[in-house]
C-alpha cells in the first residue's frame, strides 16, 4: 500500500503556480503581507535580539536574508531569525480545528531557501500555498488533536516545513518522502511551553521546528534517507501517540480545492481563544460606555480548554508578556481599560498597570458546555458585565474580526500592516513592499524582494 508519506510527496512534487486557482493566489498575498508586517513588529522584540545575536556569532554562509536587520546568513539560520520574528509578538494567523497552528510560521522556509536558489515570485507563492496546505490538514487529522493529549503543534510543524523547503529546492519524489520522515523525528514538542507561566520558548518552538525543515530538506536533496511509513508505520506518528487519527484528511481531495482560503487572522496580538471574548468585550464597552471603576463583575464563557490554558492562577498574575497575552483575565482586563487590544497593552509598563490588576480578580472565566458543542466549528464566547449600579450588559459573539468568516478588509490589513512596520521602514519603502506582494508572481528572484524587507530607519 503506498505510504501517506509518497502521497503527499507526489503532489507536492507535481503542483505548479498554473494550478492554483486566482483566488488561492491573492490570499497568499494577504497572507504574506500580514506576516511582513509582524516580522517588523518583531523585530525588536527581546527574543528575537537574543536569538540574532547568537546567529552572529555562529556565522554562515550568505544566502538568505535577514528580514529587517539585512545582512545575509545561511538559509538555515535565516529561516529561523525570520520565523521567530513573525511570530514573535503573537500576532500572526491562526487554524484551529482539532488543534490550533500558525501556518505563516512557515513561509521562512519558502523565502530562505528561496532566495538561497534563485527562485522567482511564482515558485514562492506555491511553497506558500504548501505550507498552509498541509499545515492545516495536520490539524484536522487528530481526534482530539494533539494539544489535548498535552504536546504542542510545533509537532506538526515538523513535517510541513521539510516540504516547503523541499519544493524550493525542486526535490523528486523519493527525495521529498525522505524530507518528510527525516524532519518528523526530532521535533516533538510538550505543551509546557504553553502551560502555566510562559517562556520565550512559548514563540521559539514552530520557529525552530520551520528550522529544521531546511536541514531535512537539503540532507535529502543529498541522498540522506528517512523513513517513509513516519505517519502510519510501525512506532510513526500515529502508533506512538495512540488514540484516533482520520488518516485520509491528510492526503483526501489534494488540489480540489485549498485550505488557506479557510485560514484566519489575528486583530489582536493574543492567543487565539481570547479573540472572541475580546470582540464581545470591546462591543459591551463601547456601546454601553462602560468604565473600568464603574465594573463589579465580568464573567467570560467559553469552552474548557480556553479556561484550562488561559485561566489558571498564573494567568491572574501575569508578569511577562508570553504570559498576558495568553492570559484571558488579563486580555479582557485590558481591553476594558484601554478600549482596545494592540501590542502597546503588553508593555512591560502595562503589565503593571493598577487599573488592569484591580480588574484581574472580578473577571470569571468558565466553561459552556453548549459553547463546547459548536467548538470548533464556531469559536464562541459570551462575555457579561455587571456594573456597580446593577446595570449587566451581556454580547455572544461566534467567530471575532479576522476569522475568514469575518474577514479583515484590505484597509485593514494595511491599518495593521502599517503600524507594524512604521518603526523600520519609511512610507515610502512600505508602498513598495506593498506593491511587490501584490505583484509577487512577477517577481523573477525572490532576492530582489528580500532586500525591500531591510530596515530604513
Amino acid at each position: 500500500m503506498e505510504t501517506i508519506s509518497r502521497k503527499i510527496a507526489r503532489f507536492v512534487t507535481n503542483l505548479r503556480y498554473e494550478d492554483l486557482p486566482q483566488n488561492v493566489v491573492h490570499e497568499v498575498k494577504r497572507f504574506l503581507l500580514d506576516s511582513i508586517g509582524c516580522a517588523f513588529g518583531g523585530y525588536r522584540v527581546e527574543d528575537v535580539e537574543i536569538v540574532l545575536q547568537v546567529l552572529h556569532e555562529l556565522g554562515g554562509v550568505s544566502e538568505a536574508t535577514l528580514i529587517a536587520c539585512g545582512g545575509k546568513t545561511s538559509a538555515y539560520n535565516a529561516t529561523l531569525a525570520n520565523s521567530l520574528m513573525i511570530r514573535a509578538m503573537d500576532y500572526n494567523d491562526i487554524y484551529w480545528q482539532q488543534d490550533p497552528s500558525h501556518p505563516s510560521d512557515i513561509i521562512p522556509a519558502a523565502l530562505a531557501v528561496g532566495e538561497k536558489v534563485g527562485k522567482s515570485g511564482k515558485d514562492v507563492i506555491v511553497g506558500i500555498v504548501l505550507a498552509y496546505e498541509f499545515e492545516m490538514r495536520l490539524c484536522e487529522f487528530a481526534v482530539p488533536g494533539i494539544r489535548e493529549r498535552k504536546w504542542h503543534h510545533a509537532s506538526l510543524t515538523q513535517f510541513v516545513s521539510p516540504i516547503v523547503a523541499g519544493k524550493m529546492l525542486d526535490l523528486n519524489e523519493d527525495q521529498m518522502v525522505s524530507a518528510i520522515g527525516i524532519g518528523g523525528c526530532h521535533n516533538f514538542t510538550p505543551g509546557a511551553v504553553t502551560a502555566g507561566k510562559l517562556t520565550m520558548m512559548k514563540n521559539t518552538v514552530d520557529p525552530l521546528a520551520v528550522q529544521s525543515g531546511v536541514i531535512a530538506a537539503q540532507l535529502a536533496q543529498k541522498g540522506y534517507t528517512g523513513p517513509e511509513a513516519i505517519f502510519e508505520g510501525k512506532e510513526g506518528f500515529v502508533d506512538t501517540f495512540g488514540g484516533r487519527f482520520d488518516l485520509a484528511i491528510l492526503t483526501d481531495g489534494l488540489g480540489d480545492s485549498y485550505r488557506i482560503l479557510e485560514c484566519s487572522m489575528k486583530a489582536y496580538p493574543t492567543e487565539a481563544l481570547t479573540h472572541s471574548p475580546i470582540t464581545a468585550t470591546l462591543e459591551l464597552v463601547k456601546k454601553h460606555n462602560i468604565q473600568h471603576r464603574d465594573i463589579e463583575k465580568v464573567q467570560v464563557k467559553t469552552i474548557a480548554r480556553a479556561v484550562d490554558i488561559l485561566a489558571d492562577p498564573s494567568k491572574y498574575k501575569p508578569t511577562t508578556k508570553e504570559t498576558a497575552d495568553h492570559s484571558l483575565p488579563y486580555c479582557i482586563a485590558a481591553a476594558i481599560v484601554a478600549g482596545k487590544i494592540t501590542p502597546e497593552e503588553f508593555t512591560e509598563e502595562k503589565l503593571k498597570d493598577p487599573a488592569i490588576w484591580a480588574l484581574l480578580p472580578k473577571i470569571e472565566v468558565i466553561a459552556d458546555p453548549e459553547l463546547e458543542k459548536v467548538f470548533p466549528e464556531l469559536k464562541a464566547a459570551i462575555v457579561e458585565i455587571r456594573t456597580k449600579n446593577g446595570q449587566c450588559y451581556s454580547m455572544r459573539v461566534d467567530y471575532p474580526k479576522g476569522d475568514y468568516r469575518a474577514p479583515m478588509s484590505e484597509e485593514e490589513l494595511l491599518v495593521k500592516f502599517h503600524s507594524l512596520a512604521d518603526a523600520v521602514v519609511s512610507r515610502d519603502r512600505q508602498d513598495q513592499i506593498i506593491e511587490a506582494i501584490w505583484n509577487l508572481e512577477k517577481i523573477n528572484s525572490i532576492g530582489n524582494f528580500m532586500e525591500l524587507l531591510i530596515a530604513d530607519k
